[in-house]
Formats: C-alpha cells, structure tokens, sequence
C-alpha cells in the first residue's frame, strides 16, 4: 500500500523539461553601441545625442553661427547643440 502511494505521489509531480533559448535578433540599437570613437553631446532639442563625426559650426538662414554635432545615431547627419 505505502508502494502505491509513494508511487502515485512520483508520478503526480511535474516533471522538469529543457527548454532552449530563443534566438531573438538582436535589435539594430544594441548593436549601434559596439562602434568606438564616438561621443555623447546635449541637443538643442535636450536630448543627449552619440555621434561619430566632428563638431563643426555652420552658418543659419536667418543669420548667425550654429554649432552642430555630425553624424549621429539614428541615421541623422546634423544636429544642432546646446551651448
């Protein structure tokens, strides 16, 4: 009888099963960190920016000088800095 019971016990228990992990791609974003040489600026929109190419400072429309970050994450060529 405890035979049954201890066996009945076993077999109600759930049993552990393997499960391999997901392979996910990694998004574009993590691996647009990897690059070196890169710097984090202030945009003049308050944002931090990382970009890979100089600061240069070019002349506005309405006149005047601007300073801008070149070569951005996110696929944007020019954005203007905070000073």
């Amino acid at each position: 009888m405890n035979t049954l019971a201890a066996a009945l016990l076993l077999f109600s228990l759930p049993i552990p099963r393997y499960t391999p992990p997901s392979n996910k791609p990694i998004s574009e974003a993590v691996t647009q960190h990897a690059h070196k040489g890169g710097r984090w600026y202030l945009a003049q929109t308050g944002h931090a920016v990382y970009c890979y190419g100089p600061v240069m400072t070019v002349n506005q429309p309405a006149g005047g000088l601007q300073r801008v970050a070149t070569y951005c994450q996110g696929g944007e060529t020019i954005v203007p800095l905070h000073d």
